[in-house]
This record gives structure tokens, C-alpha cells and sequence, in this order.
């Protein structure tokens, strides 16, 4: 777990740092910076999906997922939901009451979770003690919450607990079944992945509010798949 801790400990200094000089940004350049977190992320979410999709033995599964998985959402009402509880930090003592801080938010979360470093990393910190991956995630994610803190206030440290648990809970996984996260998986969950990231962009660009945290429940569908299958013993 020492890899996911640093990764944490990064993104919330990179919060406290990027809220600091948030003050001393003028409105022009913060938006210079917002426009730059959502071409980043669009470029991220490209990325993913060009890279995996061509190693994909289920070519359609990504359809599925995104259907299904925002479709469970949409039920839940997760978008909703997690506004409604941003709208009650923001009220807090101490908390930046910035607009889009649930917009920023599930941004980050996304950046931080959804990816090959965050996804490898503790399982190659699990089954092999190699933090390498886990480390060179958290260089990545300090620069990320600080550029992100800039434009959305000191808000973006709540990232923090959901990567340590996201992470937790895979290296945990990975102690108890080295085996269950298949490279077959691993490309799976990437590219729905990367269709998130891609459609957050979107929203931070003001194109499309695509309610992206109202699909996070797709990350869930390949995983079902494959258990699926090795039920079945279709594997």
C-alpha cells in the first residue's frame, strides 16, 4: 500500500499548492486553465480508447457497458446525487464554494482512477512489491490536482479518500485472486474508461454535459462480463 499512499499524500499537496496560487490567478488565465484541464482530458480519453481498442476481443462490450452502466446511473441518480452532496461541502467552513467543483471533482477522479498507472499499479504492488507504476502515477497526479486546485479551489483534496479507496481495493483484490484482473480486462475497463475521460472534457469544454458520473457504474459491466464467462467456462 506504501505506493497508493504517496499517490494520495501527492494529490492532496498538489491540491493545497494549486488553491494557493488559485488567489493569485486572474479570471482570463483561470480560464486559460480550465480550457487547458479539458483539451487535456479529451486528448487523455482519445488516447485510451485509440490504444486499447485495436487489442479488444469484444469489440461491442464497450457499447454495453456504456449503456447499461448509464442506464444504472441514470436510475441512481448519481450525477444528482453527488451535486447535491458537493452543495453541502461547499457550505463547510473553510471549503471553496467554486461553481463547478463537482464538475472538477468527477473530472478528477476520473483522471486519477480510470487508467493503466492507477489500474496496474497495485497490482503490480500487490503480487510483485514493485511500486514503480503507483509512483510514476503519483508524479503525474501532483501536477494534475495542482493545475486542477488552480482552476476549482482546494475542493479537488476530496479525490484524495476515492483514489485510496479505489486503489485499496484493487491491491486488496489482487492479494486475494492475483489472477482475476486479466490483461483481457484490463483493456476492457480502459476503454470505457477513456470514453468517460474523453466525455468530461466535453463537459469542462461546455460542449456537451454529458453527466459522466451517471456512467461510472459501466466500469462495472466488464467486470461482470468476464466473470461471467468464467463461470461458464468460456474462458
Amino acid at each position: 500500500m506504501l505506493g497508493t499512499i504517496v499517490n494520495v499524500c501527492t494529490i492532496v499537496a498538489g491540491s493545497m499548492v494549486g488553491s494557493a496560487l488559485k488567489t493569485r490567478i486572474n479570471p482570463a488565465c483561470q480560464q486559460v486553465m480550465y480550457n487547458a484541464m479539458g483539451l487535456a482530458a479529451v486528448a487523455l480519453g482519445l488516447n485510451a480508447v485509440c490504444r486499447y481498442m485495436p487489442q479488444s476481443r469484444f469489440p461491442i462490450l464497450f457499447i454495453l457497458s456504456l449503456s447499461i452502466g448509464g442506464l444504472t446511473g441514470t436510475l441512481i441518480n448519481l450525477d444528482a446525487r453527488f451535486k447535491r452532496l458537493v452543495d453541502r461541502m461547499k457550505k463547510r467552513p473553510g471549503t471553496d464554494g467554486a461553481p463547478r467543483l463537482a464538475q472538477g471533482l468527477s473530472t478528477g477522479i476520473l483522471l486519477y482512477c480510470i487508467g493503466t498507472l492507477s489500474i496496474l499499479g497495485p497490482i503490480n504492488s500487490a503480487l510483485l512489491g514493485d511500486h514503480t507504476y503507483l509512483y510514476t502515477n503519483a508524479t503525474l497526479d501532483l501536477v494534475t490536482s495542482a493545475v486542477l486546485a488552480a482552476t476549482y479551489g482546494i475542493g479537488m483534496a476530496l479525490a484524495a479518500p476515492v483514489l485510496l479507496c479505489w486503489q485499496g481495493g484493487i491491491y486488496c483484490i489482487a492479494l486475494l485472486c492475483g489472477n482475476i484482473i486479466s490483461p483481457a480486462l484490463l483493456c476492457e475497463m480502459s476503454i470505457v474508461g477513456g470514453v468517460l475521460i474523453f466525455a468530461s472534457g466535453l463537459s469542462i469544454l461546455d460542449i456537451k454535459d454529458c453527466r459522466t458520473l451517471n456512467f461510472l457504474p459501466s466500469l462495472l459491466v466488464p467486470v461482470a462480463f468476464f466473470l461471467i464467462r468464467a463461470l461458464l467456462g468460456m474462458e
